[in-house]
């Protein structure tokens, strides 16, 4: 775990309401329109990589998902979900994890990462997030990736970040995830500013 980048999401999260950071969505509109495309059964595993305070996992409660795992490095991120949820959130698992170190213990049939995988500006926590999510996946499960595009902002909460057009993030899974639909999108954030996204949706390649 890298303690400085906890430190610093703590206090994001302790600090100030959902409403009141760039990254939110009172619905979050794409990872849920390009999720229905697939029509998993309602006992596939997902896991949301970097969940934070995300409304995607109401979607997934609301649509009778039983297996959902929610990771995120603030564990004050994650009390507020649990605590928003109450007792509908009994069946989740949540996880305290930093992504460029997290090594799952189990298979997945959907991972979800909308804007966690560009904060790995390191090589060695983004090359240990490839290979663990390599050994994470069962066969023909899917991968949504969301992170800023080629022309998004360079920060994001006061930290560098990695941005990427769709073709750079194929080449970085290529070896065992193929793309089945890349968008580009924008994010007005609460301040009326503009984010350019990348979305690209992957399918597992068995290796």
């Amino acid at each position: 775990m890298n303690t400085n980048l906890q430190t610093h999401w703590e206090g994001v999260y302790a600090s100030k309401n959902f409403e009141e950071v760039s990254w939110f969505q009172p619905v979050p509109a794409t990872s849920i329109e390009l999720l229905e495309t697939l029509n998993l059964p309602r006992q596939a595993a997902i896991l949301d990589m970097g969940a934070g305070e995300s409304r995607l996992v109401d979607y997934l409660l609301a649509q009778g998902y039983e297996d959902i795992t929610l990771v995120d490095i603030s564990v004050a991120a994650l009390q507020k979900t649990s605590a928003r949820l109450g007792h509908k959130g009994q069946p989740i698992q949540y996880m305290t994890a930093d992504a460029g170190n997290f090594v799952a213990h189990r298979k997945y049939d959907f991972w979800h990462d909308r804007a966690t995988f560009h904060f790995l500006t390191d090589t060695t926590a983004r090359q240990h997030y490839i290979e663990n999510l390599a050994q994470s996946l069962h066969p023909g499960a899917y991968v949504l990736l969301a992170t800023f595009a080629e022309d998004g902002p360079r920060k994001c909460s006061g930290l560098d970040i990695c941005r990427y057009s769709a073709d750079e993030l194929t080449a970085l899974f290529s070896a065992f995830l193929r793309p089945v639909k890349c968008i580009k999108t924008e994010h007005f954030t609460p301040f009326d500013t503009l984010q350019r996204f990348t979305f690209c949706l992957f399918q597992y390649q068995n290796q």
